[in-house]
């Protein structure tokens, strides 16, 4: 155990596999057979040796904290099979007890501590920095007066004709709004090129698009005069970075759902990490990034609980955070406290006055119970176990078909608890607990 007293369950160790490849293979190496010179430490760092097929066996180290992983396997997965099946083999049975790390464990370590401490960089001269914004705006104004010229000649010419258009015009677009130093921008129009290929209904669905495109654009050109909180809110998601100087919560934080997307042109994976604090009950985003063929490097399995410093991002509704130095903590052995669906919307409603293109808010939902469409596959439910209320499910919300017969089995047509993302489309299911146990049971 870590010194928390923290074991993971394999289920906890099998979510960080990078793909279902892994998974199998670090199932594999979990037991005692390949592995020797195994031990854990008092500071939750676990080692162990495993035999390959060369002469000599691959040196695998775990720190559990992060946790992170190295190995001296050639494999570019991260965790790679060999981390997967020590991490199995520890939360079975455990490695002894604690003991001091050997030197090449160390040595992993001491060089990720040095890392750690390492002094950032100073500060950059404050006029250099000035009129490199300066410049800066006046490309992006250049970009938002570009893509609203694009939106009024389609929206003169109408957009039946987006269905056979395909997605190379929105590319061009996106591109020059990257020329621009606009990502933000580039990212919303990517997803304009996708519409036409969601089924019925699409064309409603790219004009309200275009309107939250149009108020950001109108946003922009005024964003000198809007109060600071929103104009933060408008910078981020334009796509200029944002300051490093937000508020810093530290918490025990519970991890309620992982996973991943993938870019409309398939060059980046966004890994979404949903937190909420154990004492103050906030809910933050972690994002992590992953080039083409390489997941991102943040794995966190569900259910755990981290003691960490979270620091918020200015412009982000107060949900975009950043962890700092983190150990496991142990969690309440219950699932987290529900609202209902009408506390679910209200929260929604409250998060879009402070950012208007928020997509979801997250929520958890409880007691509730799943009601399948008709024949089902019609729209589905979550109820008020006690009230008369409902909330749609998403279109594609659970990320699959399966994931809501999954949570209807769970639920047995009782109540259960279920934690998701509560947007203008609907409710997204992304973990849920039975009555009466603390284990979270993943939808995705």
């Amino acid at each position: 155990m870590t010194e928390q007293g923290v074991r993971w369950t394999a289920e906890q160790v099998l979510a960080l596999a990078p793909d279902d490849a892994s998974r199998k293979a670090g199932g594999g190496l979990g037991g005692a057979g390949p592995w020797s010179c195994t031990g854990d430490s008092a500071s939750g760092v676990v080692w162990g040796s495993c035999k390959g097929s060369g002469r000599t066996p691959y040196r695998t180290v775990v720190d559990l904290a992060g946790p992170a992983y190295t190995c001296s396997c050639p494999s570019r997965k991260f965790p790679c099979k060999h981390a997967l099946g020590l991490l199995l083999l520890w939360s079975a049975q455990g490695l002894g007890d604690p003991a001091e790390a050997p030197d090449w464990a160390a040595a992993w370590l001491a060089e990720r501590a040095a890392k750690a401490a390492r002094p950032a960089a100073g500060p950059a001269d404050a006029e250099a920095a000035r009129k490199r914004a300066e410049r800066r705006a006046e490309r992006v104004g250049a970009g938002v007066a570009e893509l609203e010229r694009r939106l009024v000649d389609l929206l003169r010419g109408g957009i039946a004709g987006q269905a056979q258009a395909g997605y190379a015009p929105w590319e061009e677009t996106a591109a020059r709004m990257v020329d621009a130093q606009a990502p933000g921008l580039a990212s919303r129009v990517r997803e304009l090129g996708t519409i036409p290929g969601c089924g019925p209904g699409w064309p409603a669905r790219m004009l309200e698009e275009f309107a939250l495109l149009h108020l950001l654009d109108r946003a922009w050109t005024g964003v000198s005069g809007l109060p600071e909180p929103l104009a933060a809110t408008v910078r981020n998601r334009v796509g200029l970075p944002s300051s490093a100087e937000g508020e810093t919560v530290r918490d025990r934080w519970l991890v309620l759902a992982q996973y991943d997307s993938v870019s409309p042109d398939g060059r980046l994976t966004t890994r979404r990490t949903w937190l909420r604090g154990l004492e103050s009950g906030r809910p933050a985003l972690v994002l992590d990034f992953g080039p083409p063929g390489r997941a991102p490097g943040l794995a966190l399995p569900v259910g755990l609980a981290l003691e960490a410093e979270a620091r918020f991002r200015p412009g982000t509704a107060g949900l975009r955070a950043d962890l700092g130095d983190r150990t496991a903590a142990a969690a309440d052995a219950r699932a987290p406290a529900g609202v209902g669906t009408g506390e679910a919307l209200e929260a929604y409603g409250a998060a879009l006055r402070e950012d208007p293109w928020l997509e979801s808010w997250p929520v958890v939902l409880g007691p509730v119970i799943p009601i399948p469409g008709e024949a089902g596959d019609g729209a589905w439910q979550l109820a008020d176990a006690e009230g008369e209320c409902a909330l749609p499910v998403a279109p594609g919300g659970g990320r699959s078909r399966s994931a809501l017969w999954q949570l209807a089995a769970l639920s047995g047509g009782g109540p259960v608890t279920v934690f998701g993302e509560c947007g203008h489309r609907g409710f997204t299911p992304l973990t849920a607990w039975q009555p009466g146990s603390p284990e979270p049971v993943p939808l995705i």
